[in-house]
């Protein structure tokens, strides 16, 4: 069973350097906004597998806690965003 939070860990690692690189390189704000919130689901994902690797349950409430801080910071920057110039 080490195998598989070995693997889930490497592609949780993976998508989050995609994610990172797609995120500095986005030529929009909504790119990079789209990156944010990607980040923040893979964090949520990791310490999920963590969270069952470990059977600590006390990470849980930090789960849901950061589930609500980037559903709550996504929502106020789609709202008050500037439009991007395009060159």
């Amino acid at each position: 069973m080490t195998v598989v939070w070995i693997i889930s860990a490497t592609l949780l690692l993976a998508a989050a350097a995609l994610t990172a690189y797609r995120t500095l390189r986005g030529p929009t704000t909504v790119d990079r906004l789209v990156g944010v919130d990607a980040l923040v689901a893979i964090a949520i994902c990791g310490l999920s597998v963590w969270v069952a690797y470990t059977a600590d349950t006390t990470v849980v409430p930090g789960i849901v806690a950061l589930s609500l801080v980037g559903f709550i910071g996504s929502v106020s920057v789609a709202r008050f965003r500037v439009r991007d110039n395009q060159l």
